[in-house]
């Protein structure tokens, strides 16, 4: 639960998928505190006007459904140093995006950018109940579902092997976006202030490896903090990307 308010520090902070929805307004909401904001797009046409209008210390352009131009984000995103964070806000909702974009684009620019001081990645209440059955992975038939217990899973599984690093995972709520739809019921506001709150804090309780809703702590699907579906899970992203992980980052991304 936040007990503190927002520090006064400037931070620069990368938040992908911010052409619009929860990212454009977790963008937004990062500026009005003072911090430096990278934002990100799939590509130029979907940087709106106001996107460009503001402040930012950078815009991103690249296809997180695409493997290369994944890869492209990463480096652009390394032209900027060492991160204070990186809010992975991008999602797909239906297929064949939910997958590479949920999933293996996190994985992706987690492993290939400069390690941040902090990590938050978004995920969803509907991980619960959802498949471990990594052959989803590989052969790309995962549920929008499956897609977020693997990505809740990654967030803790950074957050148990990077302990300079804090990483958690953030659902932000059935919200009215465009993923959403204009009848979602929780708050919109709500929706991004976790995300802020986790990207710029002095501190958080847990410090690391949280499960978060609306500023509160919460339990997770309980396989997702399990360190042998963890270590699975990892593998076949390796595998499938050619990254591999070790305890300072990626090595041998081909």
């Amino acid at each position: 639960m936040r007990t503190e308010p927002y520090p006064l520090f400037m931070a620069n902070i990368l938040v992908t998928g911010s052409s619009a929805g929860l990212g454009l307004n977790a963008a937004h909401a990062l500026v009005a505190l003072g911090h430096r904001v990278i934002v990100h797009a799939r590509d130029e046409s979907r940087v709106p006007k106001e996107a460009r209008d503001k402040p930012w210390l950078g815009v991103l352009t690249g296809d997180l459904s695409d493997p290369e131009q994944t890869r492209s984000v990463a480096a652009q995103a390394n032209r900027f140093g060492r991160l204070d964070a990186v809010i992975h806000n991008a999602g797909a909702l239906h297929a064949p995006a939910a997958l590479p974009v949920n999933v293996f684009a996190p994985f992706v620019l987690t492993a290939l950018m400069n390690k941040p001081a902090r990590l938050i990645y978004l995920t969803s209440s509907m991980h619960r109940g959802a498949s471990i059955d990594l052959n989803r992975l590989t052969s790309g038939n995962a549920t929008y579902s499956d897609t977020k217990l693997w990505v809740t899973a990654l967030a803790l599984a950074f957050a148990a092997r990077w302990p300079e690093t804090s990483s958690h995972a953030v659902d932000p709520g059935w919200v009215p976006t465009r993923m959403g739809g204009p009848s979602a019921p929780d708050d919109l506001a709500a929706g991004h202030r976790t995300q802020v709150w986790l990207a710029t804090a002095e501190a958080v309780t847990p410090a690391t490896g949280g499960y978060w809703h609306h500023e509160r702590e919460q339990r997770p699907d309980p396989r997702a903090p399990d360190t042998s579906f963890q270590t699975d899970l990892i593998r076949a992203l390796q595998d499938a990307t050619g990254i591999r992980l070790d305890a300072s980052g990626a090595v041998n991304g081909r």
